[in-house]
């Protein structure tokens, strides 16, 4: 007698899903935040009303939802090069800047979901209360990395954690200018910017020219 295998219904309903935060996000980036309905959604998913209050029960739900799943998709994208145990630290530090600029990450519709977070205070709430982790874990491996080369290289004055957030208000202003200024801000523009800062900071570690390589020579 053959058993029959039944249909996965998971993978449906996660199709479901990413459309509708892949719309969602597209209509941040067309309407704005205050312009952006579960009608608007459903519109530019071609889906019905009902199908996002079944997947996300409210229009808050699915906008958190829409941030974590990029805050995930940039996670993924640093972590896949900084699991790599044989990246001296230098590189490490290399693949959480090429991260904030990969073409997947550094889109301008999703640098306008961040933004739009950024910009409304109740979201500003729930994005600590629900991305919180993931930031904290970038951000306690960023310090670690900056600890290790000003140990590493011997640089006298260098508070890792100064560095550490300088970076991070890097990043965040160099996504803005991406916004704003489209045309005289590339994603390559903005790492070249970062490789200078931390070529003037770890100067035995990092050239000015050229970003690490993945090993460095013996």
């Amino acid at each position: 007698m053959t058993t029959r295998t039944r249909p996965r219904r998971t993978e449906p309903r996660e199709v479901r899903r990413q459309q509708l935060i892949d719309a969602t996000i597209a209509s941040i980036a067309q309407h704005g935040m205050s312009g952006t309905t579960m009608a608007t959604v459903t519109r530019l998913a071609n889906l019905s009303s009902g199908i996002v209050a079944f997947h996300f029960q409210s229009k808050e739900n699915l906008l958190v939802e829409t941030l974590l799943s990029l805050a995930r998709e940039h996670r993924e994208v640093w972590r896949a090069a900084y699991d790599d145990a044989a990246l001296a630290p230098e590189a490490k530090l290399w693949a959480f800047v090429a991260a904030h600029f990969h073409p997947s990450v550094c889109e301008r519709p999703k640098l306008s979901v961040w933004f739009a977070f950024f910009g409304d205070a109740q979201l500003r709430r729930l994005y600590r209360e629900r991305l919180g982790e993931i930031d904290e874990e970038r951000w306690q491996e960023a310090k670690r990395l900056c600890r290790a080369l000003q140990e590493e290289g011997g640089y006298e004055g260098l508070d890792p954690m100064d560095i550490a957030k300088s970076l991070e208000g890097l990043y965040d202003g160099l996504w803005l200018n991406m916004m704003i200024h489209p045309e005289e801000f590339t994603a390559e523009d903005a790492k070249r910017q970062v490789l200078q800062f931390l070529a003037r900071t770890f100067p035995r570690h990092f050239d000015p020219e050229r970003p690490p390589d993945p090993e460095r020579p013996e």
